[in-house]
């Protein structure tokens, strides 16, 4: 007969199978992209175990080769990643009494693995706890394989494709310009291209992201208040 944790860990693997194809490619990408800036396979690798932030370890790749400023870098890295804060404070009533694995949950809650874990229906027989630690287990193990396949390939084959760190830039646009359509008003999308202009120009490259990306927090909170108080 077969143990009740192998049981579990079959269902999560199968539930979670839909991102492991969506990390390993995209770890490939970003792997290989640190090989093309010239950093070791082994970087990609340990920045997807630790950092384990998807679209910030992007922005750190390319911050890694500027002057070293480590403010920047915790500015950038704390609020392009801010989000994953309200994923932990949704995720409180759904990890109740988790022990230690709460922690191990919360860590690894990158956006998939919200989507998964939050709305997980387990069914009779399975332990809800013991599936979702496995989800979030194997998300995490996805990532950073595909980091090290792409750092290793890269290295190993002595890749350089030219022209993919456009290929990355390009996704970011085609994801913004989906949003840009899908909205039914544009005012936080025009109102953020007109700030990063102006923060470019007043601040300079060095430090116009930060001052970006604080100003459209701000702006962010200033038109949810709005919006609920228009709703009272």
């Amino acid at each position: 007969m077969k143990s009740k944790h192998w049981e579990d860990f079959r269902f999560a693997l199968t539930t979670s199978s839909p991102v492991f194809f969506g990390y390993v490619i995209l770890g490939l990408g970003y792997g290989l992209y640190m090989h093309n800036l010239g950093f070791s396979f082994w970087y990609p690798t340990l920045m997807a175990a630790t950092i384990y932030g998807g679209s910030v370890e992007f922005i750190i790749a390319t911050l890694l080769l500027q002057h070293f400023n480590p403010l920047n870098v915790l500015l950038i890295t704390a609020v392009v990643g801010f989000r994953q804060f309200f994923y932990g404070i949704s995720m409180l009533t759904k990890y109740p009494r988790h022990g230690w694995r709460k922690f191990l949950l919360l860590f690894g809650l990158t956006d998939e693995t919200f989507v998964i874990n939050y709305s997980l229906k387990v069914p009779t027989g399975y332990d809800k706890t013991t599936v979702q630690v496995w989800v979030t287990l194997l998300d995490y193990f996805y990532w950073v394989l595909g980091a090290f396949l792409g750092g290793f390939l890269g290295s190993t084959l002595n890749l350089q494709i030219k022209g993919l760190d456009f290929v990355m830039t390009a996704l970011f646009i085609v994801l913004a310009l989906e949003q840009f359509m899908q909205e039914k008003s544009h005012i936080s999308s025009l109102s953020g291209v007109v700030i990063t202009i102006v923060c470019l120009l007043l601040f300079g490259k060095t430090y116009f992201l930060v001052a970006t990306l604080l100003l459209l927090v701000g702006e962010y909170y200033f038109l949810y208040r709005r919006h609920q108080k228009a709703g009272e």
